[in-house]
């Protein structure tokens, strides 16, 4: 299975970088090949609502950045991952941009490889991730159908035991 991680948090070293490590490496030692991409680190801008991509540009968005890296990935990926902190009750920023490009080629279907998603979120309140489950919920599991694998926070009991469970028996 191919898997496609998406870190949206700026901090190399942080919860989410730790919780998406110990996923890629479950993941990999069962046989996946696991992608993971910094979104922090790369030059991506919010989607401008021009609708290029449904009409003239045929799923293809107008802007070119460095969110081609992603597209190309996103085509092939069986698995979504979406890692990130909660910054103001919800996801980052940064991934939030990826997330609202995703317009172009995920809605109004996702391509036929894309089946299942999975969240892994940081916070240092544990009532704080609401936000970011509703999109989790109404987007890629209500809008697009993908299979649940799960939510997980670094609030959850033996969270990094429970990710490594997940990325091996995927």
């Amino acid at each position: 299975m191919r898997i496609l991680v998406l870190n949206g948090s700026p901090r190399p070293n942080g919860n989410t970088a730790k919780m998406t490590g110990v996923f890629k490496e479950a993941a990999e030692q069962a046989g996946h090949i696991v992608d993971v991409i910094n979104v922090c680190r790369l030059n991506i801008k919010g989607c401008i609502a021009c609708e290029y991509c449904h009409g003239k540009g045929n799923g293809q968005c107008a802007q070119k950045d460095d969110m081609q890296e992603i597209y190309d990935k996103l085509r092939e990926t069986n698995m979504l991952v979406l890692a990130s902190p909660i910054y103001y009750h919800g996801i980052s920023g940064q991934l939030k941009c990826v997330i609202d490009r995703f317009y172009s080629s995920l809605y109004p279907v996702a391509p036929n490889s894309l089946q299942k998603i999975a969240m892994f979120l940081s916070s240092g309140d544990d009532n704080m991730y609401e936000g970011a489950k509703f999109s989790y919920n109404g987007d890629f599991l209500g809008y697009l159908g993908l299979e649940d694998m799960g939510i997980f926070t670094n609030h959850d009991r033996d969270v990094f035991s429970a990710i490594r469970q997940m990325g091996r028996n995927l």
